[in-house]
């Protein structure tokens, strides 16, 4: 047995974030997590800085959506301090960052009811949060060269939104948590003690067994096994899911790639279709996005040949004839309310910092401060209690809101396959879809709705309907 002040379990960009924050304040930290990170969705990051290149319309229409919004501009301005504090703590150069802003495309390969809409709301949310947005011309965007089918029509530079080589900062969290004198143990969580009310420590894959007052589990979708063993104390938090993603690391030949990230606004469920430079003559393509119950570990035929055909059709032909360096599947937590659980459980002692979903990396500067502060009690400058892990289960949105993105969605994932049909039959499809997705939503809960991708991936997985009619019920 051996002690801590602190153990974080999830050795992610979080729960590294998080050990560095309290080593820093002169706690005691161990940090949990094998080493290779099997299916944790920091390995397969592109690590964009986005927050205003994240927005939608429908993140828009909600109190609970501009929140998420608030804390991801706030997170922007975290970047800089936190990656020169990163640099001189490990001993190493400032060589994290991978990309100069960023470049929102607007083609004609979605739906207009998502891409104009998430395109026009991206220019709506930087003006009214004086974010630095500007229009440029597609001929001079550089490096770019989509089949004519995909060619762009209009174009925002986001100047503040840059992107980091995900693995390299994983190596610099390290290196700066250890030098600081953190314990990286190299292994998982299994188990929670306790007694009384109050956390006492962790038991590990192997048996050890970790002594501590505070437990903060950061273990993305692996979290929920964690928690599950904490008794009651999981009863009244959102279950955890995985948002699964496949991405890519391709070869460029030699050629230089774009100093900036490409991408598309959000679309068919996912974070938009995105191109990161990486260094060596490589660049990241991402990313595919499914709900799953279930942590995913190998990468999908299907989503690595969709991810593939999209990037070369919709950014560079010679794409086509790139080397796959790496195909990579990550998970990403998700709350089946579909909004972070970040702070203190009814077990005392025990700290929740996971269902970030796509903004994670994004915000782990800011996050990684703040809950730091409120586990060693000091000053805390963000108000997180919209996300308090104990709650009912956010719904922002109404049931035939919830419906409307759904169809909408799975109908641009068929423009995005370039599916060919006669010119009537989307109409055909999405009023049967609509029928359909209402039926099926009545069947879980005849008020309550989960998130568009939620409903949408529960359709097929009667464990994911056992979870939402357990969590509505509760």
């Amino acid at each position: 047995m051996s002690r801590a002040d602190v153990v974080v379990a999830g050795n992610g960009v979080l729960g590294l974030s998080l050990g560095l924050a309290l080593v820093r304040k002169g706690l005691r930290v161990t940090v949990l997590g094998e080493p290779h990170r099997p299916g944790a969705a920091s390995v397969a990051a592109g690590a964009m800085l986005g927050a205003i290149g994240e927005v939608t319309d429908v993140l828009l229409g909600s109190e609970d959506g501009r929140s998420k919004l608030e804390l991801g501009i706030r997170a922007l301005g975290t970047w800089d301090d936190w990656l020169a504090g990163l640099a001189e703590d490990a001993g190493t150069d400032n060589d994290v960052l991978s990309a100069d802003g960023t470049i929102v495309l607007l083609n004609g390969v979605g739906v207009a009811s998502i891409d104009d809409a998430n395109f026009a709301a991206i220019r709506r949310a930087a003006a009214e949060y004086e974010q630095p947005c500007h229009d440029i011309d597609v001929t001079e965007i550089e490096w770019i060269n989509p089949d004519n089918a995909g060619r762009p029509f209009r174009a925002v530079h986001l100047p503040d939104e840059h992107a980091v080589d995900s693995h390299r900062l994983l190596v610099r969290l390290e290196q700066a948590f250890t030098a600081r004198g953190g314990v990286l143990a190299g292994e998982a969580a299994a188990s929670l003690e306790y007694t009384n009310g109050a956390v006492t420590g962790v038991v590990l894959t192997s048996g050890t067994r970790v002594e501590a007052g505070q437990v903060v589990l950061a273990a993305g979708t692996r979290t929920q096994d964690i928690l599950d063993t904490a008794g009651g104390a999981a009863g009244r938090i959102p279950r955890l899911v995985a948002g699964f993603g496949v991405s890519a690391l391709l070869d460029t030949d030699g050629a230089d790639g774009p100093r900036s990230v490409l991408r598309t606004p959000n679309r068919a469920f996912a974070c938009g279709l995105h191109l990161v430079p990486r260094s060596g003559g490589q660049v990241y393509v991402g990313a595919t996005n499914i709900i799953s119950p279930t942590v995913v570990d190998k990468p999908v035929v299907r989503d690595l040949h969709f991810l593939l055909d999209c990037a070369t059709r919709q950014l560079h032909r010679d794409l086509w004839t790139s080397g796959i360096r790496a195909a990579q599947v990550g998970n990403r937590p998700v709350s089946l309310d579909g909004f972070p659980l970040i702070g203190p459980t009814e077990l005392d002692g025990l700290w929740l910092l996971t269902g970030t979903y796509r903004d994670g990396l994004h915000l782990s500067p800011l996050l990684a401060e703040e809950l730091a502060a409120r586990i060693t009690g000091g000053e805390t400058r963000v108000d997180l209690s919209r996300f308090h892990p104990v709650r009912q289960a956010i719904q922002p949105y109404q049931r035939h809101e919830v419906i409307s993105t759904a169809v909408a969605h799975l109908l641009a994932t068929g423009y995005e396959y370039d599916w060919h049909l006669p010119v009537d039959w989307p109409r055909t499809i999405e009023h049967s879809l609509r029928i359909e997705f209402a039926r099926f939503a009545d069947e879980i809960h005849p008020v309550k709705v989960p998130p568009a991708e939620i409903l949408a991936a529960a359709r097929y997985s009667p464990v994911l309907v056992k979870m939402l009619r357990e969590l509505y019920a509760d």
